[in-house]
């Protein structure tokens, strides 16, 4: 298979759906000292365009991330040739350093419809040497490998917006719809907030961070976010919900509305006033704007692949409860461009869970 390649500016990108393939968030990771890139890409199989980031890793190593990306992909059994020519294709424009290309790939899990990978608690993954089979059928290298960590989330929950409130009420799971009127009757208060306050929300991140054992992106990582102009062609906006009891922050969520898609990109809670449901409210306030703005879908960014023994198993019962259908992606695929660095920065990976 052939892939041809053009380079182009990334502000030049088509408009899409997917935030992290937009011309908005190569000026955020531009800010935040990541070099972006852009191209156009064509095949037999698929056309399109994407963004690629590229930051060190190491001294001497880049890594080139494609954050959801490339958008358009040929059939499932086509892929992995597909990404290999494209990888090929796009090595000529990447910096020396680049030691590998990582494609958070958007597509479909090629388990996710098979019977036999189904399971009463979710779906399960096969080992990576045999979806690195299944992968690298038909390509001429044998080259891509399936990532040690997911750099994006794999697994979540998207709620089709094509339908009235109370249809959207009507398909939540009871207790989801006793807990939104809950928050209503306990006083609780959603409003949307400008930058100004995003320290509010800084704060209840951290502490939900540090209760939940998880690592806290940085204060610049968000301000970057709200710092960054829209470009003309991008169809989106970040917005900041605030959830309040009596003028105390209790809840806090960032929500991308980027063209037809909603996605809730980062929550936090309080340890204080639990018990009025502030969270629940945060959601339901964000499905009623993402409907308000066009979208038709909101994507909950974000459970455990199945219901139980995984850290995340709480946080799929608590989206699980919005309806909606579960969504398996095919996850991070590398393809190395220095075999020797990318093996070295491998084993790193493996031991420290993440890059």
């Amino acid at each position: 298979m052939f892939v041809s390649v053009s380079a182009k500016p990334a502000r030049d990108l088509l408009p899409t759906g997917i935030l992290f393939q937009t011309a908005w968030w190569s000026a955020v990771k531009r800010r935040l000292g990541s070099i972006p890139l852009a191209a156009d890409y064509r095949s037999p199989a698929a056309r399109g365009d994407l963004l690629v980031i590229t930051r060190p890793i190491a001294d001497g190593i880049s890594m080139a991330h494609v954050p959801y990306g490339p958008e358009w992909g040929p059939d499932t059994e086509q892929r992995g040739p597909f990404l290999e020519a494209l990888s090929e294709s796009l090595r000529a424009y990447l910096p020396p350093s680049v030691a590998f290309i990582r494609f958070d790939l958007p597509w479909d899990s090629a388990y996710a419809d098979d019977p036999r990978w189904q399971a009463s608690d979710g779906l399960r993954q096969p080992e990576p040497w045999v979806a690195e089979m299944r992968m690298n059928w038909g390509t001429r290298s044998r080259a891509l490998r399936k990532a040690p960590t997911d750099v994006l989330v794999t697994d979540t929950i998207e709620i089709d917006l094509n339908a009235t409130n109370d249809q959207l009420l009507a398909a939540m799971k009871p207790k989801t719809r006793y807990n939104i009127r809950l928050a209503a009757r306990s006083g609780i208060r959603v409003e949307l907030a400008g930058a100004d306050r995003l320290h509010e929300f800084y704060e209840l991140y951290r502490a939900t961070a540090r209760r939940n054992g998880f690592a806290a992106q940085g204060y610049e990582h968000f301000a970057a976010m709200f710092a960054t102009p829209r470009t003309k062609l991008d169809e989106l906006t970040v917005v900041l919900l605030l959830a309040s009891y009596r003028r105390e922050v209790t809840a806090a969520a960032i929500v991308s509305l980027c063209r037809d898609r909603a996605t809730y990109l980062f929550g936090a809670s309080s340890d204080e006033h639990r018990e009025r449901m502030a969270s629940y409210a945060i959601q339901w306030t964000a499905i009623r704007i993402a409907r308000s703005r066009g979208c038709t879908s909101y994507d909950l960014y974000g459970i455990a692949p199945t219901h139980q023994l995984h850290p995340l198993a709480g946080v799929r019962r608590f989206k699980a409860g919005f309806g909606g259908r579960v969504v398996h992606r095919a996850g991070s695929w590398d393809f190395p461009l220095d075999s020797i660095a990318y093996e070295r920065f491998r084993a790193h990976e493996l031991v420290q869970g993440g890059p």
